[in-house]
């Protein structure tokens, strides 16, 4: 099915758009559509750029690589400073694994004209 669809969409796209013939979005737009809406301006800016990297990754690989912080580690995050930091930066991990899930959320979110569609 993902060859049919397209590579790049989450599974829950691809379920969707079997179960309710809703047009998938995809990884990118998803991500797009969270960076466009700015909810993530109470964070300071190292965070910001964490934030902007992990919707990177998500783009590229799914939400399972967002969701851990071994992510931390990884090419480009890696860049902005070592995983310690990059925690820090949150305010500690609770407030980093908040973070991930709430931009996890957002991922999933799919607003059109403020009416949430079936699968979003």
């Amino acid at each position: 099915m993902k060859e049919e669809v397209g590579k790049d969409f989450d599974p829950f796209d691809l379920i969707c758009h079997i179960a309710f013939e809703s047009k998938p979005l995809t990884r990118k737009e998803r991500a797009d559509n969270v960076k466009k809406r700015n909810y993530f301006t109470k964070y300071g800016e190292k965070a910001q750029a964490v934030i902007n990297s992990l919707l990177d990754k998500y783009t590229d690989d799914g939400l399972l690589t967002i969701e851990s912080t071994e992510v931390l580690k990884l090419d480009p995050l890696n860049k902005l400073g070592t995983p310690i930091e990059l925690v820090k930066a949150f305010g500690g991990k609770p407030t980093i694994h908040g973070s991930t899930k709430r931009i996890r959320k957002r991922i999933i979110q799919n607003r059109i004209n403020g009416k949430r569609k079936r699968c979003s």
